[in-house]
Protein backbone atom coordinates (compact mmCIF):
# COMPACT_ATOMS: atom_id res chain seq x y z
CA UNK A 1 0.00 0.00 0.00
CA UNK A 2 1.18 3.50 -0.79
CA UNK A 3 2.73 5.56 1.99
CA UNK A 4 2.25 9.32 1.79
CA UNK A 5 4.59 11.92 3.27
CA UNK A 6 2.92 15.27 3.87
CA UNK A 7 5.44 18.10 4.05
CA UNK A 8 4.56 21.39 5.78
CA UNK A 9 3.38 24.33 3.71
CA UNK A 10 3.70 27.97 4.68
CA UNK A 11 -0.04 28.19 5.19
CA UNK A 12 -1.88 29.10 8.39
CA UNK A 13 -5.57 28.41 8.85
CA UNK A 14 -6.80 30.66 11.66
CA UNK A 15 -10.55 30.16 11.41
CA UNK A 16 -12.35 26.94 12.28
CA UNK A 17 -15.34 28.03 10.21
CA UNK A 18 -18.24 25.69 9.55
CA UNK A 19 -19.52 27.38 6.41
CA UNK A 20 -18.19 28.12 2.94
CA UNK A 21 -16.87 31.67 3.03
CA UNK A 22 -18.82 34.61 1.66
CA UNK A 23 -17.96 35.78 -1.87
CA UNK A 24 -15.19 38.35 -2.18
CA UNK A 25 -16.97 39.93 -5.13
CA UNK A 26 -19.86 39.22 -7.46
CA UNK A 27 -17.62 37.07 -9.65
CA UNK A 28 -15.20 35.47 -7.17
CA UNK A 29 -15.86 32.95 -4.41
CA UNK A 30 -13.18 31.96 -1.91
CA UNK A 31 -13.65 28.27 -1.19
CA UNK A 32 -12.37 26.16 1.66
CA UNK A 33 -10.72 22.92 0.43
CA UNK A 34 -13.36 20.40 1.46
CA UNK A 35 -15.03 17.26 0.18
CA UNK A 36 -18.16 15.35 1.20
CA UNK A 37 -18.60 11.58 1.40
CA UNK A 38 -21.23 9.48 3.22
CA UNK A 39 -22.84 12.62 4.69
CA UNK A 40 -19.51 13.70 6.25
CA UNK A 41 -17.69 16.89 5.28
CA UNK A 42 -13.89 16.76 5.42
CA UNK A 43 -11.46 19.69 5.36
CA UNK A 44 -7.91 19.50 4.03
CA UNK A 45 -5.14 19.26 6.63
CA UNK A 46 -2.21 21.67 6.18
CA UNK A 47 0.88 20.82 8.27
CA UNK A 48 2.29 23.66 10.32
CA UNK A 49 5.66 25.19 9.29
CA UNK A 50 7.09 24.33 12.73
CA UNK A 51 6.54 20.62 11.96
CA UNK A 52 9.03 20.58 9.08
CA UNK A 53 11.39 18.27 10.98
CA UNK A 54 8.65 15.68 11.51
CA UNK A 55 6.54 15.31 8.35
CA UNK A 56 3.22 13.48 8.55
CA UNK A 57 3.54 9.93 7.21
CA UNK A 58 0.40 7.90 6.55
CA UNK A 59 -0.34 4.60 4.85
CA UNK A 60 -3.12 4.73 2.33
CA UNK A 61 -5.63 1.87 2.31
CA UNK A 62 -8.49 0.93 0.02
CA UNK A 63 -10.41 3.30 -2.23
CA UNK A 64 -13.73 4.22 -0.61
CA UNK A 65 -15.17 6.66 -3.13
CA UNK A 66 -14.57 9.20 -5.87
CA UNK A 67 -15.20 12.87 -6.48
CA UNK A 68 -18.24 13.19 -8.71
CA UNK A 69 -18.46 16.98 -8.97
CA UNK A 70 -15.96 19.84 -8.64
CA UNK A 71 -17.61 22.94 -7.21
CA UNK A 72 -14.96 25.56 -7.99
CA UNK A 73 -16.03 27.96 -10.76
CA UNK A 74 -19.28 26.07 -11.32
CA UNK A 75 -21.55 26.86 -8.40
CA UNK A 76 -22.73 29.84 -6.44
CA UNK A 77 -22.27 30.55 -2.75
CA UNK A 78 -25.66 29.05 -1.91
CA UNK A 79 -24.92 25.68 -3.51
CA UNK A 80 -25.89 22.78 -1.25
CA UNK A 81 -22.95 20.39 -0.98
CA UNK A 82 -23.76 16.73 -1.57
CA UNK A 83 -21.96 13.39 -1.33
CA UNK A 84 -19.23 13.15 -3.94
CA UNK A 85 -18.81 16.92 -4.18
CA UNK A 86 -15.47 18.68 -3.61
CA UNK A 87 -14.44 22.31 -3.87
CA UNK A 88 -11.04 21.85 -5.54
CA UNK A 89 -10.52 18.15 -6.28
CA UNK A 90 -11.11 17.17 -9.88
CA UNK A 91 -13.99 14.93 -10.90
CA UNK A 92 -12.84 11.29 -10.78
CA UNK A 93 -10.29 11.85 -7.99
CA UNK A 94 -10.14 8.71 -5.83
CA UNK A 95 -10.73 8.97 -2.08
CA UNK A 96 -8.92 6.47 0.19
CA UNK A 97 -9.01 5.23 3.76
CA UNK A 98 -5.99 5.84 5.98
CA UNK A 99 -4.78 2.70 7.69
CA UNK A 100 -5.25 2.70 11.46
CA UNK A 101 -7.81 5.54 11.45
CA UNK A 102 -11.60 5.47 11.02
CA UNK A 103 -12.81 6.77 7.65
CA UNK A 104 -15.31 8.86 9.60
CA UNK A 105 -12.31 10.81 10.94
CA UNK A 106 -9.67 10.89 8.17
CA UNK A 107 -9.48 10.19 4.45
CA UNK A 108 -6.84 10.79 1.78
CA UNK A 109 -7.13 12.19 -1.75
CA UNK A 110 -4.45 13.39 -4.16
CA UNK A 111 -1.71 12.72 -1.59
CA UNK A 112 -3.42 15.10 0.86
CA UNK A 113 -5.20 14.35 4.14
CA UNK A 114 -8.74 15.46 4.89
CA UNK A 115 -10.12 15.66 8.45
CA UNK A 116 -13.81 15.37 9.35
CA UNK A 117 -15.42 18.70 10.23
CA UNK A 118 -19.13 17.83 10.29
CA UNK A 119 -21.29 14.72 10.23
CA UNK A 120 -25.00 15.03 9.45
CA UNK A 121 -25.92 12.05 11.62
CA UNK A 122 -23.73 12.95 14.61
CA UNK A 123 -25.38 13.61 17.95
CA UNK A 124 -22.18 13.80 20.04
CA UNK A 125 -18.70 15.16 19.37
CA UNK A 126 -17.21 11.65 19.39
CA UNK A 127 -19.32 10.79 16.36
CA UNK A 128 -17.50 13.55 14.46
CA UNK A 129 -14.09 12.75 15.95
CA UNK A 130 -13.84 9.00 16.74
CA UNK A 131 -10.26 9.22 18.00
CA UNK A 132 -9.98 7.22 21.23
CA UNK A 133 -6.36 6.06 21.71
CA UNK A 134 -5.38 8.17 18.68
CA UNK A 135 -4.57 11.55 20.28
CA UNK A 136 -0.92 12.40 20.87
CA UNK A 137 -1.13 15.95 22.27
CA UNK A 138 -3.44 18.89 22.81
CA UNK A 139 -2.10 22.45 22.51
CA UNK A 140 -3.30 25.96 23.23
CA UNK A 141 -2.52 28.12 20.20
CA UNK A 142 -2.04 31.83 19.72
CA UNK A 143 -5.19 33.48 18.37
CA UNK A 144 -2.92 35.89 16.48
CA UNK A 145 -0.63 33.60 14.49
CA UNK A 146 -1.51 30.01 15.45
CA UNK A 147 1.75 29.31 17.31
CA UNK A 148 1.66 26.60 19.96
CA UNK A 149 1.79 28.36 23.31
CA UNK A 150 1.21 25.49 25.72
CA UNK A 151 1.00 21.68 25.71
CA UNK A 152 -1.59 19.99 27.91
CA UNK A 153 -0.13 17.67 30.53
CA UNK A 154 -0.94 14.02 29.85
CA UNK A 155 -3.34 13.91 32.78
CA UNK A 156 -5.08 17.07 31.57
CA UNK A 157 -5.26 15.62 28.07
CA UNK A 158 -6.99 12.48 29.36
CA UNK A 159 -9.40 14.50 31.51
CA UNK A 160 -10.24 16.73 28.56
CA UNK A 161 -10.82 13.85 26.16
CA UNK A 162 -12.94 11.83 28.59
CA UNK A 163 -15.24 14.82 28.99
CA UNK A 164 -15.02 15.92 25.34
CA UNK A 165 -16.24 12.64 23.83
CA UNK A 166 -19.60 12.81 25.59
CA UNK A 167 -20.47 16.39 24.60
CA UNK A 168 -23.71 16.77 22.69
CA UNK A 169 -24.03 18.85 19.54
CA UNK A 170 -26.47 21.75 19.36
CA UNK A 171 -27.12 24.72 17.09
CA UNK A 172 -25.04 27.49 18.67
CA UNK A 173 -26.02 31.03 17.73
CA UNK A 174 -23.30 33.72 17.41
CA UNK A 175 -24.79 35.60 20.37
CA UNK A 176 -24.02 32.56 22.53
CA UNK A 177 -20.32 32.72 21.68
CA UNK A 178 -19.08 34.86 24.57
CA UNK A 179 -15.92 35.07 26.64
CA UNK A 180 -12.30 34.43 25.74
CA UNK A 181 -11.80 32.93 22.29
CA UNK A 182 -9.39 29.99 22.70
CA UNK A 183 -7.70 27.96 19.97
CA UNK A 184 -7.15 24.31 20.87
CA UNK A 185 -5.10 22.11 18.54
CA UNK A 186 -5.64 18.35 18.73
CA UNK A 187 -2.68 16.38 17.33
CA UNK A 188 -3.17 12.74 16.37
CA UNK A 189 -0.52 10.02 16.67
CA UNK A 190 0.32 10.27 12.95
CA UNK A 191 1.00 14.00 13.18
CA UNK A 192 -2.27 15.17 11.64
CA UNK A 193 -3.85 17.97 13.68
CA UNK A 194 -7.01 20.05 13.66
CA UNK A 195 -8.34 23.02 15.57
CA UNK A 196 -11.21 23.46 17.99
CA UNK A 197 -12.39 27.01 18.63
CA UNK A 198 -13.76 27.46 22.16
CA UNK A 199 -15.51 30.33 23.94
CA UNK A 200 -14.80 30.31 27.68
CA UNK A 201 -17.84 32.08 29.10
CA UNK A 202 -20.42 30.40 26.88
CA UNK A 203 -18.56 27.06 27.25
CA UNK A 204 -19.23 26.13 23.62
CA UNK A 205 -17.16 25.01 20.63
CA UNK A 206 -17.43 26.28 17.06
CA UNK A 207 -18.93 22.99 15.85
CA UNK A 208 -21.91 23.20 18.20
CA UNK A 209 -20.52 21.05 21.02
CA UNK A 210 -21.71 22.38 24.37
CA UNK A 211 -19.13 22.03 27.14
CA UNK A 212 -19.58 20.79 30.69
CA UNK A 213 -17.99 21.85 33.97
CA UNK A 214 -15.05 19.45 33.56
CA UNK A 215 -14.20 20.70 30.07
CA UNK A 216 -14.31 24.30 31.20
CA UNK A 217 -12.16 23.63 34.25
CA UNK A 218 -9.48 21.71 32.34
CA UNK A 219 -9.21 24.34 29.60
CA UNK A 220 -9.07 27.28 31.99
CA UNK A 221 -6.53 25.51 34.25
CA UNK A 222 -4.26 24.86 31.26
CA UNK A 223 -4.80 28.39 29.93
CA UNK A 224 -3.64 29.81 33.28
CA UNK A 225 -0.23 28.18 32.64
CA UNK A 226 0.36 30.02 29.36
CA UNK A 227 3.19 32.50 29.85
Amino acid sequence: MKKIIIMPLLILLIVGCQHIQEPLSHSTIEWIDILMLNDIQYERHYPKPMDEDSPVIIERGQEIGQVMYKMEDRTGIHHQMQNGHATYLEKGTAIYEIKGYPTTLLVAANDAIYVARSNESAKTIEEIYPMRQLVKNIYIESTEDGRRLHTFTQSAKERFLNAFYSLELEDVEPVEQEGLRIFLEIELQNGVSFRQLYWSESNVFHNGAVGNDEIQKVIMDELSQVE
